[in-house]
């Protein structure tokens, strides 16, 4: 017979197991040129340019290239440029990841790397690209 306290361990450990892997935090992109913050959004997470690495000479400060003219005032700093994510037992599914470099936007997953590094997927239909993102310190 299981006491009490059995059950509600194995209860932990089965949610715990289900859980998705934790992606918050700040993330240097795969190029080095900046960072992005992945917070809580509701029961998603969403990630926001947090701070440029290199300054590109005479590149935009501004979402230039985004196809809502109405947007291109937006600073970079500070866009969002990842969200809708649902939680999966080993990533993040089915969210949307936008470049601002294109101004277009990529279905999109989030994997954690057995390393502790992220796998940043972008998707057109059945052809993806991926980055490795490294945590910041």
């Amino acid at each position: 017979m299981l006491r009490p306290i059995s059950v509600l361990l194995l209860f932990t450990t089965a949610s715990a197991a289900q859980a998705a892997p934790n992606v918050l935090g700040d993330w240097i992109i795969q190029d080095r040129s900046a960072i992005v913050t992945i917070a809580p959004c509701g029961k998603s997470v969403c990630g926001r340019i947090a701070k440029a690495l290199i300054h590109k000479p005479n590149y935009p400060q501004t979402d230039v290239h985004n196809p809502n003219p109405a947007l291109r005032a937006k600073p970079l700093i500070g866009l969002q440029i990842i969200g809708g994510f649902v939680p999966k037992t080993d990533r993040w599914d089915q969210g949307n990841i936008y470049d601002p470099e294109s101004g277009k936007t990529y279905t999109s997953l989030l994997r954690l790397n057995s390393d502790g590094s992220l796998k940043v997927s972008g998707c057109i239909l059945f052809f993806c690209q991926s980055q490795r993102w490294t945590r910041a310190h």
